[in-house]
């Protein structure tokens, strides 16, 4: 029988060495081909945690137990327990879930190629797949599944961003659900997986899709094993993490099977020695007294449980020192960097936007030492975070700036682009684990506040003819002309009554058949919009065509069918 890794590594375990030897170990024994990402482009090779960077999960808890080397499959497809307690039978809902956002994602996003063995991965880590499956008929989690607040202990600090709405903490945010979105990034990539018109982070369909397309954030193509990597990390900033959940993946892909839901066995051992089994968690921050990386299980004969390893010490966290050491003995004078002891707010007010325009408003922060002085020469990092085509000057989506004398850095001035909703602006100390700042920006769609035709020529026409002349108007935003503003033309049924008539005037459609209402209409560069030829029915009388485009402004136009006078005798 194959060696098989024990069910739960302690606290600390999980460092790079273990993990890569895990893989290693999977790649070894199981089928050729299974493990198609490279030695070198796993991390830890170099012994480097990579920098901080946004994370899905404010770097909050995880579970840190290992797959065994072996999926256990049984012949008759049903899961032995030892199978269900490894984690290689995944619940059924939570499959289908998974599943069904690889189908998604690959119609939205088809650049992208998710698997769904990374979401099954990170599902597995982030909460034990919603807690060995424990969801209703929808899907939703049957208990709220929480992190621990990300007060800095331990972990990042996050202040409240939800107001308690999500997690029921108003003074500090908490990773919520089965894929532990942090509040801010859930409103940010929030989806309704399951079509049931909610968007719940407690919801695996929901929660399983917006980490897809959290993942496939730009652009990036997961097949690549550089951009996989980078999308992990996106997750929960750590080098362990990112070992484990690769360990995991080939786990799956390897072959795995559905168990009924709520008969998953959660994992036991978290990255912040938390009460077994309570959920979510963070990566173990590494020794401050620099001992070594614990070293991989050892067997005492084949099949047998390992012994433990020494765990490495220190509390959870972002996979950094929180403070960054000494260079050993003698006086060390920080650098300015070092001196960083938190980042804020230093007056940025809304960001808004219309689609196309340039904010008013820009980001600026303060970095401030213990003493609360602000911190010179230390670079911050602007990063936009979200589904948007908003960019910085150049095209680009993130900046750094070094801080001035009063230590503030200003972001560079943002401009929206052409999708509408929210997104966010991140800053970040270069070079310091230090909590993240989010600013919520929103772009809203271009407007027009007047519209008016271009022509005062009377519209006529006999009945079932064509309209001699077409309808052109002009849209204005405070006096200026509005260009790519979206309108809709109908053919009313009264000047009271907005609904499309029945009778009377009409435009045709691709297939030369009478439409009433046409939707998806944008003026030009000039704020101009002239609508197609119109027709006229056998119904004689006076009609009315109302034309509406966001912003509210609304032009409603006389039009009349009737037979041609007689010529004077």
């Amino acid at each position: 029988m194959a060696a098989v890794f024990g069910r739960r590594l302690r606290r600390g375990a999980v460092t790079t060495a273990v993990a890569a030897a895990a893989v290693a170990a999977l790649a070894a024994s199981q089928a050729p081909g299974v493990a198609d990402v490279s030695r070198d482009e796993r991390a830890g090779a170099s012994g480097s945690t990579p920098p901080p960077e946004e994370s899905a999960t404010g770097n909050s808890p995880y579970y840190t137990d290992l797959p065994p080397l072996k999926t256990p499959v049984p012949p008759t497809g049903a899961p032995t327990g030892d199978a269900e307690e490894s984690g290689s039978g995944i619940p059924a809902t939570v499959l289908d879930a998974y599943k069904k956002a690889e189908s998604s994602l690959a119609t939205s996003k088809p650049g992208c190629k998710l698997p769904w063995e990374l979401l099954a991965a990170i599902g597995h880590v982030e909460s034990g797949q919603a807690r060995g499956g424990r969801v209703d008929a929808n899907g939703t989690t049957r208990d709220p599944i929480l992190g621990p607040p990300l007060n800095g202990n331990g972990f990042a600090k996050i202040t409240d961003t939800d107001g308690g709405a999500y997690d029921g903490d108003t003074t500090h945010d908490r990773a919520v659900g089965p894929m532990q979105f942090i509040p801010s990034t859930w409103d940010t990539w929030a989806q309704d997986g399951n079509a049931d018109g909610k968007k719940d982070p407690n919801n695996i369909y929901d929660a399983a899709l917006a980490a897809g397309n959290y993942l496939c954030a730009n652009d990036r193509d997961l097949s690549v094993g550089a951009e996989l990597h980078k999308a992990i990390l996106s997750y929960n900033h750590s080098t362990e993490y990112l070992n484990l959940v690769l360990t995991w993946l080939e786990h799956y892909r390897e072959g795995t099977h559905e168990i009924p839901d709520g008969t998953g066995v959660v994992p036991n051992d978290r990255s912040d020695s938390g009460t077994p089994g309570t959920g979510p968690t963070t990566t173990p921050t590494p020794s401050a007294s620099g001992s070594p990386s614990p070293k991989p299980p050892q067997h005492d004969k084949p099949g047998g449980k390992p012994t433990k390893p020494p765990t490495s010490g220190g509390g959870g966290g972002s996979g950094e020192p929180t403070t960054p050491p000494s260079s050993g003995g003698g006086s060390h004078t920080p650098t300015p960097t070092e001196r960083v002891s938190s980042l804020e707010n230093a007056g940025t007010g809304k960001l808004a936007a219309t689609a196309g325009d340039a904010f008013a408003e820009r980001v600026e922060v303060r970095t401030q030492s213990a003493s609360g002085s602000g911190v010179a020469k230390v670079k911050v990092k602007f990063a936009i975070v979200g589904d948007t085509d908003a960019r910085f000057p150049g095209g680009a989506t993130s900046a750094t700036v070094a801080t001035g004398a009063s230590g503030k850095a200003t972001a560079p001035a943002l401009t929206a682009g052409e999708k509408t909703g929210e997104f966010r602006v991140r800053a970040t100390v270069v070079g310091r684990s230090l909590p993240a700042l989010g600013f919520r920006a929103t772009v809203s769609a271009r407007q027009a506040d007047a519209l008016a035709r271009t022509s005062d020529k009377a519209l006529t026409c006999e009945p079932g003819k064509e309209f001699a002349d077409q309808v052109e108007v002009k849209a204005t935003y405070k006096g200026e002309a509005a260009d790519r503003v979206a309108a809709t033309a109908t053919m009313v049924k009264s000047a009271t009554d907005a609904t499309a008539n029945d009778k009377g005037p009409y435009f045709k459609d691709a297939d030369g058949k009478p439409v009433r209402t046409l939707k998806a209409l944008k003026t030009d560069a000039n704020g101009v919009l002239k609508l197609p030829k119109m027709y006229a029915d056998d119904a004689a009388g006076t009609y009315l065509l109302r034309v509406t485009t966001t912003g509210g402004a609304t032009l409603t136009v006389e039009l009349k069918v009737a037979a041609a006078a007689s010529p004077a005798a």
